[in-house]
């Protein structure tokens, strides 16, 4: 298994990458990023005493259409004007063969609710200039209706607009004591 230097890592945002997808009108994904997030992961010895935390500013949504992101911020979404972020904080964490798997508080529009990322770790390096860096992706998919996200539209071929699983990626860099 993969393992980084224990102490307190932070997302670096000019290499990490927060998105989603959505199943549309069931034929295809939307998908789209958060531009603006930050996060600290406190790598403990023990790797199962270690602790990750993150926001993300949903005002920065995008999904390369200007008229959708404008609608996402909307109360039919994620009401971006009362609840400006979305959070994570975890509560645990387990080794699972080469897997990663924390839980955590997941909270959007208000509502918090248990969610589990499966945690790939890529590895850790030195950059040019000296600088202990790791990689990871983090993946989980949340129902989106059970955070009170639950606007949809019917279509003519009697289906719906929209799917109710949201998968959520965190491509990511970390940097230690950034």
């Amino acid at each position: 298994m993969t393992t980084i230097t224990p102490g307190t890592w932070t997302i670096d945002p000019a290499h990490t990458e927060i998105g989603f997808s959505v199943r549309h009108l069931a034929i295809s994904k939307v998908k789209g990023v958060f531009e603006e997030f930050a996060g600290t992961v406190v790598v403990a010895e023990n790797p199962t005493e270690s602790s990750v935390e993150g926001t993300v500013e949903v005002k920065s949504v995008n999904t390369k259409q200007a008229q959708r992101d404008e609608h996402l911020r909307t109360s039919d979404f994620f009401l971006a004007d009362e609840f400006p972020q979305i959070t994570f904080k975890s509560t645990a964490v387990r080794l699972d063969g080469d897997d990663v798997i924390v839980t955590g508080d997941f909270t959007l529009r208000g509502v918090t609710k248990p969610v589990e990322f499966k945690v790939e770790l890529g590895g850790e390096t030195v950059d040019g200039y000296g600088n202990k860096k790791a990689g990871f992706e983090a993946t989980t998919t949340v129902n989106r209706k059970d955070f009170g996200v639950n606007w949809n539209a019917p279509t003519e071929a009697g289906g719906l607009t929209l799917g109710d699983d949201v998968k959520i990626t965190v491509d990511g860099q970390l940097g230690l004591g950034a």
